[in-house]
């Protein structure tokens, strides 16, 4: 491996948990060949590039991605991630689900929206917990 790679990896690591709020399970590099090359790519050169559009117009156009798809699981971690990060309030949380509907399909958004108000109701019973206890401004 060379020196570049593993800048890419740790610019990658870092990423991960800026954009997911810190919840993340950290795997050491080389235990993994998947996360390994998902760390440098997706998220050292796509999900890095914040001059461009930031992490909360990213997310909202994977949520599209997620919801026309169908996938319950995807859209909590995002959903969470959002919630956490201030990025998404509740209310625009549940007006994405309004606005993507006809788009993703009808079906497709109605699965998403018990997982979405499960997400809202743990997170306000968590307290409501910022990214690293900051608010967004600071992010």
């Amino acid at each position: 491996m060379t020196n570049e790679d593993a800048s890419r990896y740790e610019r990658g690591a870092a990423k991960v948990r800026e954009v997911y709020a810190g919840d993340v399970v950290e795997i050491p590099e080389g235990a993994n060949a998947f996360n390994d090359v998902m760390l440098r790519t997706l998220f050292a050169e796509v999900w890095d590039r914040d001059e461009v559009l930031d992490i909360r117009s990213r997310r909202l156009l994977i949520m599209g991605v997620i919801a026309a798809r169908g996938q319950v699981d995807t859209w909590k971690i995002q959903a969470r991630a959002a919630l956490k990060r201030r990025e998404l309030t509740p209310e625009e949380l549940r007006e994405t689900l309004i606005m993507l509907a006809p788009y993703a399909g009808y079906p497709n958004v109605a699965a998403l929206i018990v997982p979405c108000e499960q997400v809202i109701g743990g997170w306000i019973s968590e307290g409501e917990p910022a990214f690293n206890g900051r608010d967004l401004g600071e992010i």
